[in-house]
């Protein structure tokens, strides 16, 4: 080894380029067989790099996105979903039209019927173009949000939550205005208002709402913002689980016969 190649490792390590550590030698070697000019191995070696950070962040922002596990479009069956054309959730899924200019996204729906998984799937996918994703249940936003104006740092809050492109608030309907300052819920519509998407899931209709905001005033100000640049999905059928229960029982069934 060279002087020159001697001091590489310490000088990749401190420009933190890993990905082009761990391979230099092995591409420099093809380099040198196949006489590549200096501007090729500089740009493989620069692609490689850049190809495992983009690997890394997606890994990172998935990991802190809250997203369930296993809930993608390739586990979704759109063929018993109810409600949902395939070619419009995975068009949601890559963002364009919508997350750029901070439209939302409202999705209702009987218990069951595979809300949840649908907007799980359209955020995993929206994490591998490169979008921020928080996947939360309303509840636990609203107790976070709650726990933010008591310590009089709500704005602070809000401010940082800016920096996903959607935020997820699953099962809405759950939440209950008998709660402390379930305004703070309106806060959060409010401040991400034409600016950033976000996405609900909810088992009932607007017109029972005013279970969840303290006022009339205040839901019907929540409503209008969230549908101004919406798109609105309505999931019916049947059950998920209650179909995967009958076919379990069937299948027991079936095998007691035998």
């Amino acid at each position: 080894m060279t002087a020159d190649t001697a001091v590489l490792p310490t000088l990749l390590t401190a420009l933190r380029l890993p990905s082009i550590a761990r391979n230099w030698k092995r591409i420099a070697e093809i380099a040198d067989r196949d006489d590549w000019p200096a501007a090729r191995l500089l740009a493989t070696l620069l692609e490689i790099e850049v190809a495992d950070r983009t690997s890394r962040r997606i890994q990172r922002h998935r990991d802190q996105s809250g997203l369930p596990a296993g809930k993608t479009f390739a586990t979704f069956d759109f063929n018993v979903a109810t409600g949902v054309r395939k070619n419009h959730l995975l068009a949601l899924g890559t963002g364009d039209g919508w997350i750029e200019t901070g439209d939302n996204l409202l999705i209702f729906g009987e218990s069951g019927t595979g809300k949840s998984h649908a907007v799980a799937a359209i955020g995993d996918a929206l994490i591998d173009a490169g979008r921020r994703v928080l996947f939360t249940r309303t509840t636990d936003m609203v107790q976070r949000l709650q726990s933010a104006r008591r310590d009089l740092a709500l704005a602070a809050t809000l401010d940082k939550l800016d920096k996903y492109d959607l935020i997820i608030l699953d099962d809405l309907s759950y939440v209950r205005k008998d709660q402390a300052e379930t305004s703070v819920l309106f806060e959060l519509i409010s401040h991400r208002y034409e600016r950033h998407s976000i996405a609900i899931t909810a088992n009932q209709p607007f017109s029972a709402w005013g279970d969840v905001f303290p006022d009339p005033a205040m839901t019907v100000a929540s409503i209008d913002r969230l549908v101004h640049h919406a798109t609105i999905i309505e999931m019916n059928g049947e059950s998920y689980r209650k179909r995967v229960a009958v076919a379990r029982v069937k299948g027991k069934d079936s095998a007691s016969d035998n």
